[in-house]
């Protein structure tokens, strides 16, 4: 599609998801693979920090400011993995060409069926414990459905993360 038959929101995102200034965050497949890496961390931190505060008997205050902290850095980690796929997951279907069209689809397959195995893992655990201790732990369900959602939400973007291949080498011109 044109530029001039797009949204301004459409061109926007495209011009900010192929900005190249911070390319030197995500120039190296290592350098993807530690931020997708700080990023699993991170949400498995304010997910922990969340499910204390489900599962608390009082009303602590202190991992709502711990989740506020580290909500930050967690969003720069998402930031960094939508600039090293260059918007795969967040641009519009219809701004995305062939390559990327195909490639998004790929990266969210991958990405469901790792997730649909965490939950067949997730449930079966359940299960377990439950037959182990004669009673299933419903205080331990909610949480565990809620990391699982949150996981096949964020699943397609680590994927791409980690999947995202490295740009090419420009070539320098001989001076004659």
């Amino acid at each position: 599609m044109t530029t001039a038959r797009m949204s301004r929101y459409d061109r926007s995102m495209l011009r900010l998801m192929n900005d190249r200034r911070g390319q030197a965050l995500y120039a190296t497949a290592a350098r993807r693979r530690l931020t997708v890496a700080v990023h699993i961390t991170l949400t498995v931190a304010i997910g922990g920090l969340m499910t204390h505060m489900f599962l608390a008997e009082g009303e602590p205050l202190w991992p709502v400011a711990a989740m506020a902290v580290l909500l930050l850095p967690w969003m720069v980690a998402t930031g960094i993995i939508n600039g090293a796929t260059r918007g795969l997951l967040e641009l519009r279907e219809h701004v995305l060409d062939e390559r990327q069209s195909a490639e998004r689809s790929r990266v969210v397959t991958r990405a469901h069926r790792m997730t649909t195995l965490l939950l067949a893992a997730a449930a079966t655990a359940l299960l377990i414990t439950g037959g182990v201790n004669g009673d299933a732990p419903k205080a331990y369900a909610a949480p565990l459905l809620i990391a699982v959602l949150v996981v096949h939400w964020i699943m397609p973007l680590w994927v791409a993360g980690l999947w995202a291949q490295d740009e090419p080498a420009e070539e320098e011109e001989p001076v004659a």
